[in-house]
């Protein structure tokens, strides 16, 4: 389990596989395991050395309650990709994650030689912006909602309609959700991650090539956002893959790895 000093806090990561690096950035709240089921064995397969760590906030990863700034993660993933001689490597980011890939991207391209968005937005609107106050207010509040009802309003708003209606399924997905860990004060200082400012403008400036995969259910982060990111992105691919919600690359991993893979492979210049 290596812990590295990286940017002013340790930071835990594992590599896998050998070839191209590939680094994973997780969303709010996600840990680098939930990369191993699928994403990890695809990438591997496919002839890349994949490197997936805790952001800052989740353990064994300084926990920082204190708080901190997308800056903050953008730094840690720079370090780390120096750390471990990565650079330059592909970068995928899904949701917070993709946040930070993209300001990376934006930011140390020399670092990044092909980066993928997924599930992500270039400004907060109005209902996005309701989400992420009501959700900093409930933590704030020092509420516990019942693991059971926790886990459904999180089916609710993270999996598509497909998965809800599939029996086994969703109760696969409940009893994961109901056994997950609490936030705690690190994921409190993630939240704040949420509240965008207007991006878009700033990433016309984006020369790496890169590719967004929206999910047409996604309630968190809707296409038309993700579509919006590639829009202001000089050549940049859009990818709606169907049948998913926020959690896409979990609910059809077999469509959306070959998605990356494909686009991983498909040389260093957009288009």
């Amino acid at each position: 389990m290596p812990v590295v000093p990286v940017n002013g806090i340790q930071l835990h990561y594992e590599e896998y596989g050998a070839g191209d690096p590939v680094v994973l950035i997780q969303g709010t709240g996600g840990g680098h395991q939930v990369w191993r089921l699928h994403q990890v064995p695809a990438l591997t397969a496919a002839g890349h050395r994949v490197i997936v760590f805790d952001n800052r906030g989740i353990p064994p990863t300084s926990v920082c309650a204190g708080g901190f700034t997308v800056d903050d993660l953008v730094g840690d993933v720079a370090g780390l990709i120096e750390h471990v001689g990565a650079g330059p490597c592909h970068v995928v980011g899904t949701s917070m994650g993709a946040f930070v890939a993209q300001e990376l991207a934006l930011r140390r391209p020399e670092l990044v030689r092909r980066a993928v968005f997924m599930a992500t937005r270039g400004r907060t609107d109005r209902l996005r912006a309701e989400l992420t106050r009501a959700e900093i207010e409930l933590h704030d509040a020092g509420i516990t909602l019942p693991p059971r009802y926790a886990a459904v309003v999180r089916a609710l708003k993270s999996l598509s309609p497909r998965t809800l209606d599939d029996e086994r399924q969703v109760a696969d997905w409940l009893e994961l959700f109901e056994f997950s860990p609490a936030a705690g004060p690190g994921q409190r200082a993630q939240m704040e991650i949420s509240r965008l400012s207007d991006r878009r403008p700033a990433y016309a400036g984006i020369t790496v090539p890169c590719q967004v995969i929206a999910f047409a259910d996604d309630l968190i982060t809707p296409p038309h956002l993700g579509r919006e990111v590639a829009g202001a992105i000089a050549g940049a691919r859009f990818e709606l893959i169907t049948g998913c919600g926020h959690y896409g690359y979990l609910e059809d991993p077999e469509t959306v790895n070959k998605c990356i893979v494909d686009f991983l492979a498909a040389g260093d210049r957009p288009g």
